[in-house]
């Protein structure tokens, strides 16, 4: 038997490797935003891309958004916030 060497058709395939650095700040931040007093963050995802977290899911009241904006503006390796945050029922938060 003959073994040739692995050609590829066009692009070669890109291996996808874990980033923990990725994983930490995501961490850090979902910590941070699970044990910090004025939100519930249990229906909140939060990823980070590049630098930028994105915070996504829903929220009770309007002033948890403004909660988690400020606790994660409080970790220097955090870039950018992109709120993708809705609030569960709209009238609680008015008044």
């Amino acid at each position: 038997m003959q073994f040739k060497p692995q050609t590829f058709h066009g692009e070669p395939p890109v291996v996808e490797i874990e980033n923990p650095t990725q994983e930490l700040v995501e961490r850090r931040v979902a910590d941070l935003l699970a044990v910090s007093d004025g939100i519930d963050a249990s229906d909140i995802e939060v990823t980070e891309t590049g630098g930028d977290i994105v915070l996504s899911g829903s929220v009770s009241r309007e002033g948890e958004i403004e909660r988690a904006v400020e606790i994660v503006r409080s970790i220097p390796e955090v870039g950018n916030i992109i709120l993708r945050l809705r609030l569960r029922n709209p009238l609680a938060g008015a008044g």
